[in-house]
C-alpha cells in the first residue's frame, strides 16, 4: 500500500508535465483520466528509460506524463554542453598548443568558424537529413529548419527527452567531426579553403554516414532498425566521428603537401600547457559524449562512463609507457595522446562493453594509434601535422572492430532487443558481429575517400588550397586574421 501511495505521489507531481509540452492537442469533451495502473507503468518506465504504454503500442494510450522526462532531459543537456566544451575551448587549445606560436589562432578561428558554419547547416537541413525518416542513405525533409522540432520526445529515437534538446545534442557531434580533421593541415590552409570544404564535406560524407549509422532507418543500424542490412553497431561515433574525420584528414594533407620546411625543421608544439589542458577539457567532455549517448540517464550510461574512464587512464598509461620504454622518457605529449586516443577507440564500444572489455581496449588504443603516429608517418613521409589520421582514423577503425569482438548484452540489453532480434544481431553478439563491423568499416572507407577526394580536388583546382609561402613563413595568425597570439611588451 505504500508503494503505491508513493507511486500516486511522484505521478501527482510530474503530471504538470502533460500541460507544458502540448503533447495533446485541445479536444472539446474532457479526457479520461489513466488508471493507476496506467500511471505506475508510465513511472516504471521513465525510471528505466523505456517506452510508455502509448509509445510502445502506437496508440493514444492515457498518459499524465506524455512529455519529456526531467531526468533524463537535464542529462542529454548536460552532455551537449560537455560535447560543446570538447571543441570549444577543449579541442581548440589541444590543437592549439601543439602548433607553433604563429599560427595558434588561426586554429581558434577554424573551431570558431565550423561550429558556427555547421549550425546553420544543421537548422537548414543538416538534422533532417541525419535524423529524419527517408531511406537507408539519407534522411527526408521533415524537419527542415527545424520545423516540428518540439519540446515533445521523438520516439524514434527516445521516449524522454525532449526532441528540440535531442536535435542540439546531435548538433554538438556534427560541430566538433570536421573540426577534427584541421589537426591535418593544420598552419598551410587557407581559411576560406576550410570553410568551404566543411561546408561541402558535411552534405557529400557526414550528413548521410550519420544517417546509415545513427538513423532509425540507417542501412548500418543494426541496434534499432529491423530492416538494416548491415547490422554493425556505433554506440557514440567510431565510423561517424573518427573515421569519417581521421581518413578524410589524411587525403586532405595528401592534397596539400607538406609545410615548408618538414623533416629539415623542428617544429615541436609551441605550449604543451596547452595541450595538456585541451587534454583535460576533452577527457571531461567525452562523458558527454560517450555515456550521453544512452539518451538517457540510466545504467547502460552508467557503464559507458565507466568504459570510458577505464579505457582513456589504460590508453594514456600504456602510451607514456611504450616512449618510456623504447626512448627513455614519458612524455607529456604521450600521456596526452595515449588519452585521446584512448578516448576515441572506446567511443564505438563505451556502451556495449564491460570493464575488462574497456582494459583491452585501452591497451591496444595506447599501442595501436602510437606505433600509426611514430612509425607510419616516417614510412611514408606524410604531413599528418597534428596527428588526427594516426590517432582519429586508426583509432576510430580500431575501436569499431573491437566492438565486434567485445560486445555483450549483459551490458546492453538492447543488443537482444525486438529490431536486433528481427535483423539478426542478437544472434551475433559474440559470434559474427566482428564481420558485419568489417562491413561498416569499409563502407565508410568507401564513402569518405570518394567524397572527400572530389571535395579536395574541386577546392583545389577553384580558390585553391594553400596559403602562400610568404604567409606560411610569416604565420597565419597576422597574415589571415590580423591578430597575434601573444604581444609581449618590451
Amino acid at each position: 500500500m505504500i508503494r503505491i501511495l508513493f507511486f500516486v505521489a511522484a505521478i501527482a507531481i510530474c503530471s504538470p508535465l502533460r500541460a507544458q509540452t502540448g503533447a495533446n492537442p485541445p479536444s472539446s469533451s474532457p479526457a479520461p483520466s489513466p488508471s493507476l495502473e496506467q500511471r505506475v507503468s508510465d513511472l516504471e518506465a521513465y525510471m528505466n528509460n523505456s517506452a510508455r504504454d502509448a509509445d510502445a503500442s502506437n496508440t493514444a494510450t492515457l498518459s499524465n506524463i506524455s512529455g519529456p522526462g526531467p531526468g533524463h532531459n537535464a542529462w542529454l543537456m548536460t552532455s551537449a554542453l560537455l560535447v560543446l566544451f570538447m571543441t570549444l575551448p577543449g579541442l581548440a587549445l589541444f590543437y592549439g598548443g601543439l602548433v607553433r606560436q604563429k599560427n595558434v589562432l588561426s586554429i581558434l578561428a577554424q573551431c570558431l568558424g565550423i561550429a558556427g558554419l555547421v549550425t546553420i547547416l544543421w537548422w537548414a537541413i543538416g538534422y533532417s537529413l541525419v535524423f529524419a525518416r527517408g531511406c537507408a542513405f539519407f534522411g527526408g525533409t521533415q524537419f527542415a529548419f527545424l520545423r516540428g522540432v518540439t519540446a515533445v520526445p521523438n520516439t524514434d529515437y527516445s521516449y524522454w527527452v525532449s526532441h528540440n534538446v535531442f536535435a542540439m545534442y546531435q548538433l554538438m557531434f556534427a560541430i566538433i567531426t570536421p573540426a577534427l580533421i584541421i589537426g591535418s593541415v593544420a598552419e598551410r590552409m587557407k581559411f576560406s579553403a576550410v570553410m568551404v570544404i566543411v561546408g561541402s564535406w558535411m552534405f557529400l560524407v557526414y550528413f548521410p554516414l550519420a544517417h546509415m549509422v545513427w538513423g532509425i532507418d540507417g542501412l548500418m543500424n543494426g541496434v534499432w532498425n529491423s530492416n538494416a542490412r548491415i547490422r554493425a553497431i556505433d554506440f557514440a561515433g567510431g565510423t561517424v566521428v573518427h573515421m569519417s574525420s581521421g581518413w578524410s584528414a589524411l587525403l586532405l594533407c595528401l592534397f596539400l603537401g607538406p609545410r615548408l620546411g618538414f623533416r629539415k625543421e623542428i617544429m615541436a608544439p609551441h605550449s604543451m600547457v596547452l595541450c595538456m589542458v585541451g587534454t583535460g577539457m576533452l577527457w571531461v567532455g567525452w562523458y558527454g559524449f560517450n555515456a550521453g549517448s544512452a539518451l538517457g540517464a540510466d545504467g547502460i550510461a552508467a557503464n559507458a562512463f565507466m568504459t570510458s574512464t577505464l579505457a582513456t587512464a589504460v590508453a594514456s598509461f600504456s602510451w607514456a609507457g611504450l616512449e618510456w620504454l623504447l626512448r627513455g622518457k614519458p612524455s607529456v605529449l604521450g600521456f596526452c595522446s595515449g588519452a585521446v586516443g584512448g578516448l576515441v577507440v572506446i567511443t564505438p564500444a563505451c556502451g556495449f562493453v564491460d570493464a575488462n572489455g574497456a582494459v583491452i581496449i585501452g591497451v591496444l588504443a595506447g599501442a595501436v594509434p602510437f606505433f600509426a603516429c611514430t612509425k607510419l608517418k616516417s614510412w611514408f613521409h606524410y604531413d599528418d601535422a597534428l596527428d588526427t589520421f594516426g590517432v582519429h582514423a586508426v583509432g576510430g577503425t580500431l575501436g569499431a572492430f573491437l566492438t565486434g569482438l567485445l560486445a555483450t548484452a549483459a551490458v546492453n540489453p538492447n543488443l537482444s532487443a525486438i529490431p536486433a532480434q528481427r535483423n539478426g544481431l542478437a544472434q551475433m553478439i559474440g559470434h559474427m558481429l566482428w564481420l558485419e563491423q568489417l562491413k561498416a568499416i569499409g563502407i565508410t572507407i568507401a564513402l569518405v575517400l570518394v567524397g572527400t577526394s572530389l571535395i579536395g580536388l574541386i577546392v583545389r583546382a577553384t580558390i585553391g588550397l594553400r596559403i602562400t609561402p610568404e604567409i606560411e613563413r610569416q604565420g597565419l595568425d597576422i597574415n589571415l586574421h590580423g591578430e597575434e597570439g601573444y604581444i609581449v611588451s618590451g
